[in-house]
Order: structure tokens, then C-alpha cells, then sequence
């Protein structure tokens, strides 16, 4: 995978408006394939444990609002992060998801993965060719 770059975007682009599209379109076909109740694990990148546990809070509350059911396992990563691919919290949870164990991965936002368009697609693709699903919770920002 590429390599994220750790610097966020300067403003929104078309590439960013394709992949949000990619990202729903991808959640769609996973939830409409589901032969059970969606079930989503729950990811949360925090600095601290107060962070992560306020996180897991407003994930439960989207989770719940949604109709899904909610992991018993929760996964995150605490501090400084390295690249998405490389977190083991991130990758406890893509394999979790991936065994059938969750339909989806519920994160706070897209950069609490990445920021970078190219590690992004690549994240979303690898998902999706496992049967997966990325869900974030709604901008509360209106951007």
C-alpha cells in the first residue's frame, strides 16, 4: 500500500467527492448482500483513553441510530499513529471484519484513517474485496 503522507488536504476535491462516493456505494452492496442484522466493530484512533472512550460513545450512539448491531469487540489505536496499514488496532479490526465476525468498520472520520486519496482507495478497495464496509460518523461541521 501506499504510504500516508500525514499531511491533511488543503480543501475538498473532486477526488475526495469520488471516493465518498465509492465509500457508500461499497456500503450499500455489503448491506444489501447481508443474509442478518449489520453488524459493524467499532474503530477509534484517540491521543489519550478519556479520547477513546468518548469516541466509542458517539460510535455506539450513530451504530445504534443506524439500526446495526455493535461488535462486543472494539478496536484502537492510542497516540501518535503511524500509517493506517500499519496500526495494529486497524488491522485487528480489518481482520475481525474480515473473517465474517462484522459486516463493516465504524471509525469517527476518514482522517482518523487517513488523509491521503491514494491509501484511501486502496483502503476502501482491500475492504471491499473482502466483503467489508468503511462507515463514518455524519460531519457535524456541515463540510
Amino acid at each position: 500500500m501506499t504510504k500516508d503522507s500525514g499531511h491533511p488536504p488543503l480543501s475538498r476535491t473532486p477526488t475526495d467527492g469520488r471516493l465518498e462516493g465509492l465509500r457508500s456505494l461499497y456500503e450499500r452492496q455489503v448491506i444489501e448482500g447481508a443474509s442478518r442484522t449489520v453488524r459493524v466493530a467499532p474503530y477509534v484512533l484517540a491521543s489519550a483513553v478519556s479520547e477513546r472512550r468518548a469516541d466509542q460513545e458517539l460510535i455506539e450512539a450513530y451504530v445504534s441510530g443506524r439500526g446495526w448491531n455493535l461488535a462486543l469487540t472494539s478496536f484502537a489505536d492510542l497516540g501518535q499513529a503511524p500509517p493506517v496499514m500499519e496500526r495494529s488496532g486497524f488491522g485487528e479490526a480489518c481482520r475481525f471484519a474480515s473473517q465474517g465476525f462484522a459486516h463493516g468498520i465504524v471509525a469517527i472520520s476518514r482522517h482518523a484513517l487517513t488523509t491521503d486519496n491514494a491509501v484511501y482507495e486502496e483502503l476502501l478497495d482491500f475492504l471491499h474485496n473482502r466483503g467489508v464496509f468503511l462507515a463514518f460518523l455524519p460531519c457535524r461541521d456541515g463540510a
